[in-house]
C-alpha cells in the first residue's frame, strides 16, 4: 500500500495548515516595516500617473472604534489597489488635534486650577493629551495592516499647519468675506461656547408648550375691525421656549394670511383663521364668534403690550410665519432666533439677549435674574399665570438641538461673533456650482444632501470661546470695542506661528507691544488702547484647511485631491467646511470625487451603544480572529449603507476565509519544487487548462474593475465564489488525476501546474 503512495505526486507545502492570524500578523507587519514595503509599493507603480486620496483627520482622543477601523481599511484598499493598477498613490495619514473635547478632558483633570493658569500652559497640556492619543491610534491603525507615511503624518496642531489655517483666514479677510457682528447662533451653556451647524445633533426633548395672550390696547385696531374693543383685545402667540418671553420685542404675522378677531367670553382675540378651530378646542372656547377678518399686512404696525413688562411689542410681518401649528402669530425675540433676528433687523428691533455664557439671566432682568434659561421656564409660566396671560400649557416631545460634545440641549443666543459671509463674493452660489459641476459624488445622493445643506445654511460662525485652537488674529479697541485685522499684518503673524516651536502659542506668549503695530490708532474712534482677541477658530475651519496645509505643501501630494472618503455625516462636517474654504480662497472644490460610507451597526441594525451593551471593539476582534478577518468584513459589505457586524457575520467570514486560504494552500502544494523556468508557454497548454486560465482572466478583469469602481464587496464575492465553485468544486477536482498520477515533469502535469501557477499569482494580486 505504502509503495503505491510513493508513486503519487501528493501536494506538499511548508505553508501551515492553520492561519493563527492573531499571532502571525504582528510578525508580517514587522517584516513589512523592515523591508519598507510601503515605499517599495509606491516606487513600483506610477506608469499610469498618480492618484491622491486625502485623509480626513480623525480626532485625537480615545481608542479607535469599528467606524474608524472601517474608514482606514477602505482607504488602505483604495491606495493599494490604485498602486497595483499602476497609479502611484501615497497615503499621508492625519489627525485633528484642536477643539473642545480635548480641552474638556484637560479641564476635568485641572478642575478649579484651570481658571488661574495662563492660556499657553493649558494649551501645552492639551497638546500633550492629543500627542498621547495620536501615538495610541497610530499603533492601532498600523495593526490593521494599513500602509502609509506613519512616521510623518500631518497634525492640525503642528506650527506649519496652524500657520496655513491662519493664512486662509487672512485670505478671507482680504476679500471682505469675514465680518464681526452680533447675531443669534447656537450656544452651549454647559461648554460656554458658540457652536457651528455641524456641531449640533438632534435628539428628542420634552419642552413646555404654552399659548400666551398679549394685550392689544391699540385704538388703531378699530380701523381694521369695526367691532374691536381694544380694552379687551389680545393677540395670541404659541411657544415651546417660555424662557425667551422676557426678550420678546414683537409679534410677527404673515402678510398674506387671513386673521380673524373672535369673541370668546368677555375677551377678543386675534389669530389666523385657519388655526381657529384647533385653538378653540385647546382653549375650551365653546362657541367663538368671528367679529371680522383682515390680512396680516392690514394689522402691521399695531402696538401690542408685553404680557409682564411695561413695553410695546409691535405687530410686524414676516414670510417665515407658517400655519403648521400654533396661532399664525409668532412671538419674536431677535436675540434668540435666526428668522426673528432677520425680521428684527428689518424693523430696527433691539437684538436683546441679556444672559451670561452659562445661559443665566443678567441682574438687570426683572423677575428672572440669575436663573438659567431652563430653570426660568417654569418661573415664566408662573408669571404668565399671575398676570392672566396664560391661555393653555402642555408638554411637547420634539426633536431639539443638542451639543455634539456634552449632549446637553443648546439655545439660540445673540452674541458678538466672527462670521464668514455666505453671500459676500457669492460664496454660496459658487459652492453650489462646484457641487453640481466639479465633483463626482459616490453614492449619487450625496450631491443633493450637501447641496441642500449649503443652499439653506446661514453665515458660518467661525469663532469659539475656548483656548485650544488657532486664535482669530484681531485686535479689539478697548475704547469703542471695534475690531482691527489687516490682512498683511495677519500674514506677518502667520509667519511667526510657522517659526514658533509651538506654533500659535506665540499669540498667547508674545508681549502685546510685539503684536500691536507701532502707533496703531483705532480707525473708528482714534483710540490706541488695544487688547488681543481671545476667541479661537471653529475646529471645522481647522480641518477644512487641510488642503492648504497638506495637499499644497507636501510634494508627494497634489491639489485638488482625486478623492475624499469619510462617513456620510461629513456632508455637514469636513466635506462641507473644506468646500467652503477652498471655494472661498481658491475658487474651486478641493476634491474631484467624494465617497461616503455608512455607520457600523450591530447584527440587528441597531446603533452601537454602551448602554445597550452591543459595542464591538476592533481590538477585541483582532485578538480573537486577526486583522485579516476585520479587513475581509470591510471588503464583504455594501459599505455605502449602514454596515452590520455580529459574531454570526464574523463566523461566516472566518469560514469563507478558511476556504479561500485552503484553496491557495492546495495550489501551493501542487507547485512544490516548481520554478518559473518550469512553466510551459501558454500556447502549449492542454485545452482544459487554457479554458481555466481564460476563466481566471475574466475573474481578474471583474475584480480590477470592481476596485476601480470602489465596489469592494464585488471583489470579495467574486473571489470567494471563484475559489469555492470554479476552482475547488470543478477545475481542481478534474485535475487531481493528472496532478497526482502523471509523471512529475510530464507535459500533462506541467500544463496543469502552469495554469495553477498563473491562477495563484492572479489570486494573490487580487487579494492583496
Amino acid at each position: 500500500m505504502s509503495d503505491y503512495k510513493k508513486t503519487l505526486n501528493l501536494p506538499q507545502t511548508a505553508f501551515p495548515m492553520k492561519a493563527n492570524l492573531a499571532q502571525r500578523e504582528p510578525e508580517t507587519l514587522k517584516k513589512w516595516d523592515t523591508i519598507n514595503s510601503y515605499e517599495a509599493m509606491v516606487e513600483a507603480s506610477g506608469s499610469k500617473g498618480t492618484y491622491v486620496l486625502h485623509d480626513g483627520p480623525p480626532y485625537a482622543n480615545g481608542h479607535i472604534h469599528m467606524g474608524t477601523a472601517l474608514n482606514k481599511i477602505l482607504k488602505d484598499i483604495i491606495v493599494k489597489s490604485r498602486n497595483m493598477a499602476g497609479f502611484a498613490s501615497r497615503y499621508v495619514p492625519g489627525w485633528d488635534c484642536h477643539g473642545l473635547p480635548i480641552e474638556h478632558k484637560v479641564e476635568q483633570e485641572l478642575k478649579e486650577k484651570k481658571k488661574t493658569l495662563p492660556a499657553h500652559v493649558v494649551r501645552k497640556l492639551c497638546r500633550d493629551y492629543a500627542s498621547k492619543w495620536i501615538d495610541v491610534q497610530r499603533k492601532e491603525f498600523r495593526r490593521l495592516g494599513v500602509l502609509g507615511n506613519w512616521e510623518d503624518p500631518y497634525m492640525s496642531m503642528r506650527p506649519t499647519y496652524e500657520a496655513a489655517t491662519a493664512r486662509e483666514l487672512a485670505n478671507f479677510v482680504e476679500t471682505g468675506g469675514v465680518m464681526r457682528s452680533k447675531k443669534p447662533i447656537y450656544w452651549c451653556c454647559s461648554c460656554h461656547t458658540a457652536l457651528a451647524e455641524a456641531e449640533v445633533e438632534y435628539y428628542d426633548h420634552t419642552s413646555p408648550s404654552i399659548f400666551v395672550r398679549f394685550p392689544l390696547k391699540d385704538d388703531g385696531l378699530k380701523n381694521v375691525f369695526s367691532a374691536a374693543d381694544p380694552a379687551h383685545a389680545f393677540v395670541v402667540i404659541w411657544t415651546t421656549t417660555p424662557w425667551t418671553l422676557p426678550d420678546n420685542m414683537a409679534v410677527c404675522l404673515h402678510p398674506e394670511f387671513t386673521y380673524v378677531l373672535v369673541q370668546a367670553g368677555d375677551a377678543q382675540y386675534v389669530l389666523a383663521e385657519e388655526l381657529l378651530a384647533s385653538c378653540a378646542e385647546q382653549f375650551g372656547w365653546s362657541d367663538p364668534q368671528i367679529l371680522g377678518r383682515a390680512t396680516g399686512d392690514q394689522l402691521e404696525g399695531l402696538k401690542a403690550q408685553h404680557p409682564f413688562y411695561n413695553r410695546v411689542s409691535p405687530i410686524i410681518l414676516g414670510q417665515h410665519v407658517t400655519l403648521e401649528a400654533g396661532t399664525g402669530c409668532v412671538h419674536t425675540a431677535p436675540g434668540h432666533g435666526r428668522e426673528d433676528y432677520e425680521v428684527g433687523l428689518k424693523y430696527g428691533l433691539e437684538i436683546y439677549s441679556p444672559m451670561d455664557d452659562a445661559g443665566r439671566f443678567l441682574p438687570t432682568v426683572e423677575f428672572f435674574a440669575g436663573l438659567n434659561v431652563f430653570e426660568a421656564n417654569p418661573k415664566v409660566i408662573e408669571k404668565l399665570e399671575e398676570v392672566g396671560a396664560l391661555l393653555r400649557q402642555a408638554k411637547i416631545k420634539h426633536s431639539y438641538p443638542h451639543c455634539w460634545r456634552c449632549k446637553q440641549p443648546v439655545i439660540f443666543r445673540a452674541t458678538t461673533q466672527w462670521f464668514i459671509s455666505m453671500e459676500k463674493n457669492d460664496l454660496r452660489g459658487r459652492a453650489l456650482k462646484a457641487i453640481d459641476e466639479q465633483v463626482r459624488w459616490i453614492p449619487a445622493w450625496g450631491r443633493e444632501r450637501i447641496h441642500n445643506m449649503i443652499e439653506f445654511r446661514p453665515d458660518w460662525c467661525i469663532s469659539r470661546q475656548r483656548q485650544w485652537g488657532v486664535p482669530i488674529m484681531a485686535l479689539l479697541c478697548e475704547d469703542c470695542g471695534e475690531a482691527w485685522n489687516d490682512p498683511k499684518w495677519m500674514r506677518d503673524i502667520c509667519d511667526k506661528f510657522a517659526q514658533h516651536p509651538t506654533g500659535c502659542d506665540y499669540w498667547y506668549e508674545a508681549d502685546l507691544a510685539e503684536i500691536v503695530p507701532q502707533g496703531l490708532a483705532c480707525p473708528h474712534c482714534g483710540g490706541n488702547h488695544w487688547k488681543r482677541e481671545t476667541d479661537i477658530l471653529d475646529v471645522w475651519f481647522d480641518s477644512g484647511t487641510s488642503f492648504a496645509a497638506v495637499l499644497e505643501q507636501r510634494p508627494e501630494l497634489a491639489y485638488p485631491a482625486d478623492l475624499y472618503l469619510e462617513g456620510s455625516d461629513q456632508h455637514r462636517g469636513w466635506f462641507h467646511s473644506s468646500l467652503l474654504v477652498s471655494e472661498g480662497t481658491r475658487k474651486r472644490a478641493p476634491y474631484k470625487a467624494v465617497l461616503t460610507h455608512g455607520y457600523v451597526v450591530d447584527g440587528e441594525g441597531r446603533k452601537m451603544s454602551k448602554s445597550i451593551g452591543n459595542v464591538i471593539a476592533p481590538q477585541e476582534l483582532i485578538e480573537k480572529f486577526g486583522a485579516e478577518i476585520v479587513r475581509l468584513w470591510v471588503s464583504s459589505v455594501e459599505y455605502r449603507e449602514d454596515i452590520r457586524i455580529s459574531d454570526e457575520i464574523l463566523g461566516r467570514l472566518v469560514d469563507a476565509y478558511r476556504r479561500i486560504r485552503n484553496t491557495c494552500r492546495y495550489l501551493l502544494g501542487n507547485l512544490e519544487g516548481m520554478g518559473q523556468n518550469d512553466l510551459l508557454p501558454l500556447g502549449d497548454l492542454l485545452p482544459l487548462d487554457r479554458f481555466a486560465l481564460d476563466a481566471a482572466a475574466r475573474v481578474h478583469d471583474r475584480v480590477q474593475q470592481a476596485y476601480m469602481d470602489f465596489d469592494f464587496h464585488k471583489v470579495y464575492h467574486t473571489l470567494h465564489n471563484y475559489c469555492v465553485t470554479d476552482l475547488s468544486s470543478m477545475y481542481l477536482d478534474i485535475l487531481k488525476d493528472r496532478l497526482y498520477a502523471s509523471g512529475p515533469t510530464s507535459a500533462e502535469r506541467r500544463s496543469a501546474q502552469t495554469a495553477l501557477w498563473h491562477i495563484l499569482s492572479m489570486l494573490l494580486r487580487d487579494m492583496a
